[in-house]
């Protein structure tokens, strides 16, 4: 008997769920809602016409400046000293690092002491010459022979000197990737400097080859950073990358930002809005009439005889929150259908309402 109770109960509630789902489906007169797929679908539609509108392309990068700069030694050797860390404020000029001059300052004493020799036996050839004991090419050789370890002095005094980094421009000590101890290469990175002393700040961001295209140097742009969520500033186009990069894909764009009194770091998160001065020709849609938008791509419902739904992929150029920009796909339609299209599938009858 408690079986049966279990079984009624559960069929009364299916009833009930399924009055309420057909209750759901009609309207205060009893009629159905939902439109069978023989019927025609009651839509709206607009017509469809390019304008011509301002292009804006949003993309996200990191501040720094314009002259970030990668500080290593001339030459090999053992790093002696490193007299920053990183965060610190240097001046130009200031010394950074310093290599242990033991090796090197003896690779300068030999080459000084070869050119003096060098002196003397050009001095001693010069007097047997006068008194006809050498040739004129004895003379000539030890006359080239001063000439090589000249330049080989000269050389190995140059690379003693730049065996020590000074700060190429006021700024900060944005990384160090060595300690003193270690043994480094011509050329290894020890320090990495920025001009930050000089507030000329930019934000690099990564677009795509299509956008990058599309803008041009001196283009206008809004940034905002994420250290600074209620400000704004201005910024305009200072350069573009002409390769991509390797890693991403992506092309460099960079932007000056104009900071007024805002201190800025160089890591910082920013984002940029683009607006391009060159005229984008393209459909101007209501956001709402474009279905399963991802990235660029997405589609929507058209119609030229005003009586069967088509559905029609499209490319979307840009979105600025009420109206999204079509670059393809509308160039063999006639009217776009802006509602009524969750009921529709490729080729449904439509009926046109206003």
């Amino acid at each position: 008997m408690k079986k049966n109770v279990i079984t009624s109960t559960f069929v009364v509630a299916g009833l009930l769920a399924f009055s309420s789902t057909i209750q759901s489906c009609t309207d205060s007169k009893g009629k159905s809602n939902v439109p069978k797929n023989a019927e025609p679908v009651p839509v709206r539609v607009i017509d469809l016409k390019k304008s011509s509108g301002t292009h804006v392309i949003k993309a996200s990068g990191q501040l720094t400046t314009d002259d970030e700069t990668l500080l290593g030694f001339k030459t090999s050797g053992i790093v002696s000293s490193i007299l920053v860390k990183e965060g610190d404020f240097v001046k130009k000029g200031q010394l950074l690092a310093t290599l242990d001059l033991r090796e090197i300052d003896a690779h300068v004493s030999q080459a000084r002491h070869s050119y003096e020799k060098a002196q003397r036996d050009l001095k001693r050839v010069q007097n047997l010459y006068q008194d006809s004991v050498v040739t004129l090419e004895q003379l000539q050789n030890a006359e080239t022979g001063l000439a090589v370890v000249k330049e080989q002095l000269e050389a190995a005094e140059f690379n003693r000197s730049f065996s020590s980094i000074h700060a190429p421009a006021s700024g900060y000590v944005l990384k160090k990737f060595t300690n003193p101890g270690q043994v480094v290469d011509v050329g290894d990175p020890i320090l990495m400097t920025n001009g930050a002393a000089d507030e000329k700040w930019i934000l690099k961001i990564g677009v795509s080859d299509k956008q990058w295209s599309s803008i041009n140097i001196r283009d206008k742009a809004t940034v905002t950073v994420d250290a600074f969520p209620d400000k704004t500033f201005e910024g305009r186009v200072s350069r573009k990358a002409e390769t991509s990069d390797p890693q991403t894909g992506a092309f460099t764009v960079e932007i000056e930002v104009k900071h007024a009194d805002t201190k800025f770091a160089s890591g910082m998160f920013g984002a940029a809005k683009l607006v391009s001065d060159d005229a984008q020709t393209s459909w101007s849609v209501p956001y709402e009439a474009v279905l399963d938008a991802n990235d660029d791509e997405g589609f929507v419902f058209v119609t030229n005889d005003h009586k069967k739904a088509i559905k029609q992929a499209v490319v979307i150029e840009s979105f600025d929150g009420n109206t999204i920009r079509i670059s393809k796909g509308l160039e063999e339609s006639n009217a776009l259908i802006i509602s009524g299209s969750a009921y529709l599938a490729d080729n449904s009858l439509i009926i046109i309402t206003k």
